[in-house]
């Protein structure tokens, strides 16, 4: 059983994927900062980087957006023969600065890091892709039968027919499609043919450094993208959301009106499924296993590194049958902390060695397996001579941990401070340079109170000695605001 539960305040959105109880994926959309992923702007280049092969455009943001010379978009040339071929792209002769261009933001700002762009716009139905300009019909990888491939081709020519439109390009059939008819298609075309005219028309009057064109909300997003057979429900706490909800659902899929609900529950929607609990988890290093095995979980700028432990798992039999669980254990709660966490990029994964090849490949189907229900595109590249499994996942957006927190304004990001012992030693250190490099009746240390107790206690025998050295006494004081890390020496 699956559900989908949209919980709605003026401040965010957030929407939650259960399935059979268990939280699978989470999103998030707060009202001072939504989600560009999907607007189109009308830009102007700034800055052309041939040696990159890339450009920068602003787009009226903060950060200007990145575009590489892969996507800007440009017709193939005929060559001699008359058949089309696509020659090299050189940003210097497809983008100039001062250029106005119109882009459309495939991934959200991350960090540092500006919106990455594309020349070539899109818009998205329930069923639909539609891409001005590209010349082929492409059909989601996900529907895998041959067959149906076929068919939906088919309905979709016979859909383009309706509208006495004859060429049969620009179009992606997204996995939704399965199943659906040429009536169905239809309609999508028509939705889609009346919003392309509106960007067009808006793409003629925006001046330069405006948004032209904004993808929905999340939560008729999630109508859009999440909800495929299976759901049984859909469940929003605010009466407003769920008004709007089965008035879009009733234009782009009548049939998903029946499954909208209004929760008017006392206690809070999130609380009510344990869903709170379940985000705040998924904010920690360790993953506990069922088994008592663990999972530990970091998050880099360059990549994300998953270490598998066996914890307290011993097994009954053996240590090989001890690891073979473990891992396989690993595989399917990885799968699901890669989409509950939005993890994307490079991911390397440290499984518990294995001596048995079989072993092996049976932890590597049971991960592909449980890879196949993520929504996000994901890749297993290599298996490392030292037996790391490397895969990457499409990541589009910032993940769970980068919207929810922030890097610690004490550690910065290492996640460990220098201990009280190791402050001690650099603050006595200090003094003795400070000592040397100026003339001074005493010195004042400013620190923290764990590291004054400990110059005061453990170190008084090193402070003692110090002080008879340098020939002048040493004063402590206390302030409360400052890290373990932090002090001033003063001379005075």
């Amino acid at each position: 059983m699956s559900e989908i539960l949209i919980n709605f305040t003026p401040m965010e959105t957030r929407v939650a994927l259960v399935e059979n109880g268990v939280l699978q994926e989470v999103a998030f959309e707060r009202s001072s900062r939504r989600g560009i992923v999907g607007n189109i702007y009308k830009g102007k280049v700034v800055r052309v980087l041939p040696g990159m092969q890339a450009a920068f455009v602003d787009m009226g943001m903060e950060k200007a957006g990145f575009i590489h010379a892969d996507d800007v978009y440009h017709r193939p040339e005929a060559d001699d023969c008359g058949s089309s071929r696509t020659p090299p792209a050189d940003i210097r002769q497809l983008l100039r600065e001062g250029e106005q261009v119109v882009v459309q933001v495939i991934k959200d700002p991350i960090g540092t890091k500006g919106a990455r762009l594309t020349t070539q716009l899109s818009v998205s139905s329930r069923y639909l892709v539609y891409m001005p300009g590209v010349e082929h019909v492409g059909v989601s990888q996900r529907i895998e039968a041959e067959e149906e491939r076929q068919r939906l081709r088919g309905e979709l020519k016979t859909a383009l027919a309706e509208l006495s439109e004859e060429n049969l390009r620009g179009y992606i059939i997204r996995t939704a499609a399965e199943g659906v008819s040429a009536e169905d298609l239809l309609s999508d075309l028509r939705f889609l043919h009346r919003m392309w005219q509106l960007i067009r028309n808006n793409i003629d009057q925006a001046g330069v450094a405006t948004c032209i064109y904004e993808d929905l909300p999340l939560s008729l997003r999630t109508l859009r993208d999440m909800v495929r057979p299976g759901i049984e429900k859909i469940r929003v706490d605010s009466r407003e959301v769920h008004g709007h909800l089965v008035k879009f659902a009733s234009l782009i899929n009548p049939d998903m009106v029946p499954l909208i609900e209004h929760y008017p529950g006392e206690r809070p929607l999130f609380y009510f499924y344990s869903i709170e609990d379940e985000i705040n988890r998924a904010l920690e290093r360790k993953v506990p296993l069922k088994s008592g095995g663990y999972l530990v979980i970091d998050q880099t700028e360059a990549m994300t590194t998953v270490d598998v432990n066996t914890g307290g798992f011993v097994g009954h039999r053996n240590l090989g049958e001890t690891i073979l669980k473990t891992n396989l254990e690993a595989a399917s709660a990885l799968a699901r902390q890669l989409r509950l966490r939005n993890l994307g990029g490079i991911i390397i994964v440290d499984f518990i060695d294995m001596e048995d090849t079989e072993n092996r490949r049976q932890v590597m189907r049971a991960f592909e397996r449980a890879l196949e229900k993520d929504r996000a595109k994901t890749a297993i590249t290599a298996v490392s001579e030292l037996g790391l499994v490397e895969m990457t996942r499409k990541r589009t957006s910032e993940s769970l941990g980068q919207i929810l927190s922030e890097y610690c304004p004490v550690c910065q990001g290492r996640g460990r401070l220098k201990s009280a012992e190791t402050a001690c030693y650099e603050i006595l250190r200090e003094i003795l340079r400070e000592s040397r490099a100026f003339e001074c009746e005493k010195i004042i240390v400013l620190a923290s109170q764990v590291v004054i107790d400990r110059l005061l206690d453990e170190d008084s025998h090193h402070v003692a000695d110090l002080e008879e050295f340098i020939g002048r006494p040493i004063e402590f004081r206390v302030e409360t605001l400052y890290s373990q890390e932090q002090y001033d020496i003063i001379p005075v």
